[in-house]
């Protein structure tokens, strides 16, 4: 459970970082949603080591922050469009969201460590 959670959180915020940077490139994007169970079940999920996620998520980050760290206000306004929600995110959101998902997922896996004492 928790290495699939590991993966998915890489999965989540490389699908992240790209909505992210259409929205700073393109007119309100529609961005493309994906199956977050059908990519859990790919061999992926059990055949890598959650340490190359790790690292992928570390380095994602770094990308991340260097693209945002000069934004201004204006930028952080700028929004996409998630067509299973039918409304415009703004990358002020976007980014809120993110920062709260990492967040949700570590502390799944600190819960589940110290409920199996890992």
């Amino acid at each position: 459970m928790d290495r699939q959670v590991v993966h998915h959180i890489a999965d989540s915020h490389m699908n992240a970082y790209i909505r992210f940077k259409l929205g700073l490139t393109e007119d309100n994007p529609t961005i493309k949603p994906y199956d977050e169970n059908a990519w859990s079940k790919l061999d992926d999920i059990d055949t890598v080591p959650v340490e190359v996620s790790v690292n992928l998520v570390r380095a994602l980050h770094q990308r991340w922050y260097a693209t945002m760290k000069n934004l201004t206000e204006e930028q952080f306004e700028r929004t996409v469009l998630h067509p299973d929600h039918g409304k415009k995110l703004s990358l002020w959101y976007l980014l809120g969201l993110y920062a709260w998902h990492g967040k949700h997922h570590v502390a799944h896996i600190t819960s589940l460590r110290e409920r199996n004492d890992w």
